[in-house]
């Protein structure tokens, strides 16, 4: 898949990662460093200084410092040195200058808590990195990795959390192609936490299934619909407090026999953008409600909409974090007419890659990057030899 990286800083479990890479240097760690500048400076100091105004017990610092940045052995080296050279140090003034016992307590006292700190340290990066390793599965697991032009598409996509701890939330997004034609779902889960992954986990499995072996893309959409309603049945059933939950999503059929069009069902989703060299326009706006609303629905579920698609042109779809980003005085990042611009300043910006890579900025810019919804930016178009291909297989069956 060209999937675009999210660039976005993160918190949390990565600092440990980014510190240890910030501490390397052609591939050795230098961590030592800083503290064994440390005990020298403090050595230096002490000889040069008075003998009423000894500095020799601040080197109860260095391991406190190597605690912060060095391994468990690294400071428990550290910890002896500092020891070691206090020793050292201190014997080589006057007796009546000497700082003695308290002062050596103070240092040994101080080496054997950075070391047991340092342990800590160690002990919760390990977790960290370990549940990084966890939610990483998860979020390949959800949203799986697409191959290049998959299912004749080319696509890109970026996924942003709200919550920099996290990996996953409720955006969803896939491609699923097969014997009647590629079906592409971009949704959103109302909630947050795992609840809403679990749904969009949920979700994402039944279009998969639905959307390879269904001919119609309204049955693709009501085996949706049932799956939502299924699942929450189950979590009510369950006891659990989010047995309401929803989705709001938009599924879309690219026909093999008509490579000119799309095929639209929006669930209470906003419609997608068209975005192509000759400008942005946007789909109608749907008519059916959100996934697991039905019942709500007075005609039923929603319809299913043909609309040209002219070559090169992308479909951009967004969830709300992207329509409802908001700037520092309250107004909303304006989609379509910033995209606008872009284009007709530069249409290789229709780009899937491009055009996401475009959105993406934009929209952590216009928000200051502070994120109050998860995001997700999602564009496909037909890849050019596919419509090429389609198009020559259907003049020669015409003629």
């Amino acid at each position: 898949m060209t999937k675009v990286l999210d660039r976005r800083p993160r918190a949390g479990h990565t600092d440990a990662v980014r510190r240890h890479q910030l501490l390397r240097m052609r591939g050795r760690s230098v961590a030592w460093v800083p503290p064994a500048l440390l005990l020298v400076a403090i050595t230096i100091a002490d000889f040069n200084t008075t003998g009423e105004f000894r500095i020799i017990s601040w080197i109860v610092l260095v391991p406190g410092i190597a605690a912060a940045i060095c391994g468990v052995w690294g400071t428990a080296v550290f910890a002896v040195l500092a020891l070691v050279t206090y020793v050292l140090a201190d014997n080589a003034w006057p007796h009546q200058y000497r700082t003695g016992l308290p002062d050596f307590i103070l240092v040994a006292v101080g080496g054997v808590l950075a070391t047991l700190a340092c342990a800590v340290r160690m002990r919760g990066e390990r977790r960290m990195l370990h549940m990084r390793d966890v939610a990483e599965t998860i979020r390949r697991t959800v949203l799986r990795p697409l191959p290049p032009d998959w299912g004749g598409l080319d696509h890109a996509a970026v996924y942003l959390t709200a919550d920099v701890d996290a990996r996953v939330g409720g955006d969803f997004y896939d491609i699923q192609p097969g014997p009647h034609g590629t079906r592409a779902l971009l949704g959103d889960v109302q909630g947050k936490g795992l609840g809403a992954v679990e749904a969009a986990a949920a979700l994402l499995g039944t279009f998969r299934e639905a959307g390879y072996h269904q001919a119609e893309l309204a049955t693709v959409g009501a085996r949706l619909e049932v799956r939502m309603l299924r699942h929450r049945e189950h979590t009510t059933a369950l006891g659990r407090d989010d047995g309401d939950r929803f989705a709001t999503a938009a599924l879309l059929g690219f026909p093999e026999a008509d490579p000119g069009t799309v095929d639209v069902m929006l669930f209470g989703h906003d419609p997608p953008l068209v975005v192509g060299s000759g400008g942005v326009r946007s789909l109608p706006p749907g008519d059916g409600l959100p996934l697991g609303l039905v019942e709500l629905a007075a005609d039923g579920r929603p319809h299913v909409h043909r609309v040209p698609l002219a070559p090169g042109e992308t479909l951009l779809l967004t969830t709300d974090g992207v329509t409802e980003a908001r700037d520092a005085d309250g107004a909303f990042y304006p989609l379509a007419d910033d995209v606008a611009r872009a284009v007709a300043a530069d249409p290789r910006t229709a780009e899937p890659r491009r055009l996401v890579a475009f959105v993406r900025d934009r929209t952590v810019r216009h928000c200051g990057g502070r994120l109050a919804d998860d995001t997700t930016v999602f564009a496909v178009r037909r890849a050019v030899r596919q419509v090429v291909a389609a198009e020559a297989e259907h003049g020669r069956l015409q003629s």
